[in-house]
């Protein structure tokens, strides 16, 4: 299964880290899931409410969740996956990471973001069927080739 991201939204995603730096950012991705692909079409960012440990952990409030569930609703998208960033750490998922995860069949996405610059990307499908069977499972990010770019005649 792939993760489809435009170059933008890649670029905003990986930004995000940038400016939380040295703690932890994280957001929501939207969009669609169908056949053996991810399309994420928009991202919401969250806030990192842990209070403890910020530079190595994240937790997104519950009322964020939910405004970004109804958000994609009215676009007619659904929570496909999430996104953080690890300041000064390697850009895969920690026992913590796969611990409190729980969205199977999403895609977590993390960014290494070293001394403030974004620099590996890697996604993970959350597989299985329960909590005692899930799995992380690398995930190819595709970007296209070529976007329309803006054209002001």
């Amino acid at each position: 299964m792939t993760l489809n991201l435009s170059h933008l939204l890649y670029r905003d995603l990986r930004t995000h880290g940038e400016e939380t730096y040295p703690e932890e950012c994280c957001g929501i991705l939207l969009g669609r899931a169908d056949g053996g692909s991810i399309t994420v079409l928009r991202l919401v960012r969250a806030g990192n409410t842990r209070t403890d440990s910020a530079h190595n952990r994240y937790s997104i409030a519950p009322q964020e969740l939910i405004f970004a569930q109804r958000e994609g609703r009215k676009a007619g998208l659904e929570i496909v996956g999430f996104y953080h960033s690890h300041p000064d750490h390697p850009a895969q998922w920690s026992a913590t990471d796969f611990a409190e995860a729980h969205w199977l069949g999403c895609a977590y996405v993390i960014t290494a973001v070293e001394q403030g610059r974004a620099t590996v990307t890697n996604s993970f499908l959350l597989t299985g069927t329960r909590e005692e069977d899930k799995a992380f499972r690398p995930q190819s990010i595709v970007l296209p080739s070529s976007e329309p770019r803006f054209n002001p005649d």
